[in-house]
């Protein structure tokens, strides 16, 4: 039994390793590729209501991976680095952190539950409650909430103004390639959706969303797991499993 929960969780260790190392060099790929036949994005003609809204999309499910990578890191200078990283280089950032994670698995932590470690920061800096008068978590279900509603918002616009999304000629090079962006940062965002959730059927149906509606389900999976803490938790624990959870205010 031993050796199968060990084999288990090599084969998931080793799979996701290999999956965002792919998506990585995809986006490299593309990136190069699409600078190769369209020139720089840096264009005032590609700025069309449906790039600008596919734009705004994007950058708001950068903002919880900017958010876990700064409690990732163990001092500002790198954890600023890195989010300067995500907002240039998108999902290219996105991969190789979480690539360079996996890499940094022990052999135990491969073995006993190995996204649990990826997400979580080893010295535990959060690891308290909050001592001010602002709670971390009551902060985080504002700015989300607040994110998720301006993305609504955003897509209502652009649907009344520029008509439906599903029209041939928005396909340029550069929409191409900020779709592909795009979703391979839902990727990263799905494995953290079907880790947290307890069944299949639910961890389908989150996906499902995250794919069809992008920021706007992130944000509100985020404030539905926020609403899950008391005002006085740490605001990390909505990384976790509920189980894990528990284990955690123990400690």
């Amino acid at each position: 039994m031993r050796k199968q929960i060990a084999m288990a969780g090599s084969l998931l260790v080793n799979g996701l390793r290999a999956l965002f190392l792919v998506l990585c060099c995809l986006m490299v790929a593309t990136l190069i590729y699409t600078i190769s036949i369209d020139g720089l994005p840096f264009r005032m003609e590609l700025l069309t209501p449906w790039m600008v809204a596919t734009l705004v999309d994007f950058y708001f499910n950068v903002v919880p991976l900017a958010v876990w990578v700064s409690y990732k890191e163990s001092s500002w200078i790198s954890a600023t680095l890195w989010v300067i990283l995500l907002i240039c280089f998108g999902s290219i950032t996105t991969s190789g952190y979480v690539f360079m994670q996996f890499l940094k698995l022990s052999p135990q932590e491969s073995l006993e539950d190995p996204i649990y470690h990826v997400l979580l920061h080893h010295t535990n800096k959060d690891d308290t409650k909050p001592k001010g008068k602002h709670s971390p978590v009551v902060i985080a279900r504002i700015l989300f909430s607040v994110l998720g509603c301006l993305m609504l918002g955003t897509l209502i616009y652009t649907l009344l103004t520029d008509g439906s999304p599903f029209r041939k000629e928005l396909l340029t090079p550069w929409m191409t390639a900020t779709l592909i962006d795009f979703y391979i940062n839902v990727v990263a965002l799905s494995v953290w959706v079907a880790y947290k959730e307890s069944n299949w059927i639910s961890a389908f149906f989150w996906i499902v969303l995250l794919i069809c509606f992008g920021s706007i389900t992130t944000c509100a999976y985020i404030v539905k797991e926020l609403l899950q803490l008391t005002w006085q938790d740490p605001v990390y624990l909505v990384l976790l499993r509920q189980e894990n959870r528990q284990g955690r205010k123990q400690v």
